[in-house]
């Protein structure tokens, strides 16, 4: 095969997305185009389902935290009613934020420029020398923070949209949702917490390097090699290698996995043989309802088992839930959430937050590795205008994948998820009956 394609040259009008996904590759514009980026915004963050934050991290009256859908900073607030309310945070008067602290615990928001005060559901209490409003038409209910329209959480994982109507968050989530479950169920409880801290980073380059790079099976012995080969442990290699049992998914809606079970079976096994292994099950069973949902769970050893990619900008790895925040189209700030599981010993979950730091840290073996290969392919996106330089290829794999109850598998190591993730992202950036479409 070639990507011989030429570049797309000067038009009269700038390209659209559908100039720019192909079956089996994707132009560098990408990337790269402004106008592409704000369309982002548009067509993908401000219709679909973002993840805004976790019940756990609002769990009482009064809690909230700050977060972002696309680039309109919002508001997660649990109102004196249990209620659950994302808002702009953006004061009615005249646009500046009224919360400026990542978490915390209020009933009221007050805006800082000229002293407006809302309540924790969004209502504004009464404007600042309120008596300078007489006869001027105001009312405060016209006021109001505007709200998300639609707010919708599951297994605490809280999205919320800000278009009115369109499907549910449950079939939004499709296939991605058993995986949800396989993660949380391994909690003794059933139910994890997000409250242990996270950590940031930024890089310079377009927020889908992250989004696809989390479901890349291709990449792990190549840019993590050192750290893999540090454990001591060959057999690390064999997950990403050319011959692993590892599959690599697109579950439809854009989301993706990797699939790493497979590999993972055999010595699972052995541990659940043992007569600690066969307590869990049973414990487990119990909560439910057949063995065989306890032994599937226990196998997949949470999110130790798979990569889930939640279209379009978070990643459920390992013991994190990882937040994609876009910022310019070559600009993006990355939130990692370590969680816990509720129920679990302070010795286990103490391990699963060293485990975390180890690989994914500030200082850890593997996540400052992605984001230097962010940074060298951004550098590596200038080269443009001759043959080959203008398209990216994803066609790994791209004859020999099958279909299993609606999802196309391939090899670990294939570029299926990527493949997907860019035909639900041209879905939702050029709708069918548009131009060009």
């Amino acid at each position: 095969m070639t990507i011989s394609e030429p570049a797309l040259g000067v038009q009269a009008r700038g390209p659209l997305p559908s100039d720019l996904v192909r079956p089996d590759r994707i132009h560098r514009s990408i990337y790269l185009d402004e106008d592409l980026f704000k369309t982002e915004m548009e067509k993908i963050f401000n219709t679909t389902w973002i993840y805004v934050g976790h019940e756990s991290e609002v769990a009482n009256p009064g809690d909230y935290k700050t977060a972002h859908i696309g680039l309109q900073p919002v508001i997660l607030a649990r109102h004196e009613d249990n209620e659950l309310y994302v808002m702009l945070n953006r004061c009615t008067h005249r646009g500046a934020t009224v919360c400026q602290e990542a978490k915390g615990n209020s009933s009221y928001f007050r805006c800082e420029y000229h002293g407006w005060m809302f309540k924790n559901d969004g209502q504004l209490v009464n404007p600042t020398f309120s008596e300078r409003y007489e006869d001027t038409g105001f009312d405060k209910a016209d006021f109001t923070l505007p709200r998300a329209p639609r707010v919708d959480s599951y297994r605490g994982m809280v999205f919320a949209s800000l278009k009115p109507e369109g499907e549910s968050l449950v079939d939004f989530l499709g296939n991605a949702a058993p995986f949800i479950d396989l993660a949380f169920d391994i909690a003794p409880e059933g139910t994890v917490s997000v409250n242990s801290g996270n950590h940031k980073y930024s890089y310079a380059g377009n927020w889908k390097f992250q989004s696809e790079n989390g479901v890349d099976g291709y990449h792990p012995n190549f840019t993590h090699k050192s750290y893999f080969e540090s454990t001591g442990v060959p057999a690390v290699m064999n997950i990403f290698g050319a011959k692993s049992e590892g599959r690599a998914g697109a579950l439809g809606n854009g989301h993706g996995v990797l699939d790493s079970r497979p590999m993972m079976r055999e010595f699972g096994k052995l541990a659940l043989d043992s007569p600690q292994g066969k307590r869990n099950i049973a414990k487990l069973a119990e909560r439910l309802g057949s063995t065989e949902a306890a032994e599937e769970v226990l196998l997949s050893g949470g999110t130790g088992g798979f990569n889930l990619l939640i279209y379009p900008n978070i990643l459920m790895i390992a013991n994190q839930i990882r937040v994609v925040n876009p910022r310019s189209v070559l600009e993006t700030d990355v939130d990692v959430y370590p969680y816990l599981l509720d129920g679990a010993t302070d010795e286990q979950n103490e391990g699963r937050l060293r485990s975390h730091e180890e690989f994914y840290g500030a200082a850890g073996g593997g996540g400052p590795d992605d984001v230097e290969m962010f940074r060298r392919v951004f550098t590596g996106l200038n080269c443009q205008g001759f043959p080959g330089a203008d398209w990216l290829d994803l066609s790994r794999g791209f004859t020999r994948s099958t279909i299993e109850d609606g999802i196309e598998w391939g090899h670990v190591t294939d570029e299926v998820p990527q493949r997907g993730y860019y035909q639900k992202w041209l879905e939702d950036m050029e709708p069918t009956g548009s131009e060009g479409s």
